[in-house]
């Protein structure tokens, strides 16, 4: 069973930073990719960023740029530095990671994006 803990949610105004972290339980290198997600009220869950095992990132369209994707194998954490941020951010953030065992999903933490 793999832990997933996101935090770093809250509450900003347009053109405002958050950090997101999530920790795992688990060793995260042993993981093909940590992602994260989000989800809008009344939308499907879309993907945002990834960083693989061998450290190669990839965006979403809409977050290229202000939402740079990191992660710390030594302490099991993925980071999301969200800046510029739009009302359009507005949404749950979670996390997840691909392992031999299975997918794992964090619970996920909110972000509200006021204009």
């Amino acid at each position: 069973q793999v832990q997933l803990v996101e935090s770093g949610g809250g509450s900003v105004q347009a053109g405002g930073s958050l950090t997101f972290s999530c920790l795992a339980s688990v060793l995260i290198y042993s993981s093909d990719a940590m992602c994260w997600y989000h989800q809008s009220t009344g939308k499907q869950r879309e993907f945002v960023a990834a960083v693989t095992r061998v450290g190669e990132r990839n965006y979403a369209e809409s977050v290229k740029g202000r939402f740079p994707i990191s992660r710390d194998s030594a302490k099991n954490a993925v980071y999301l530095l969200m800046s510029s941020l739009k009302p359009e951010d507005t949404a749950v953030y979670s996390c997840t990671g691909d392992w031999a065992i299975g997918d794992y999903w964090g619970q996920g933490t909110q972000v509200t994006v006021s204009s």
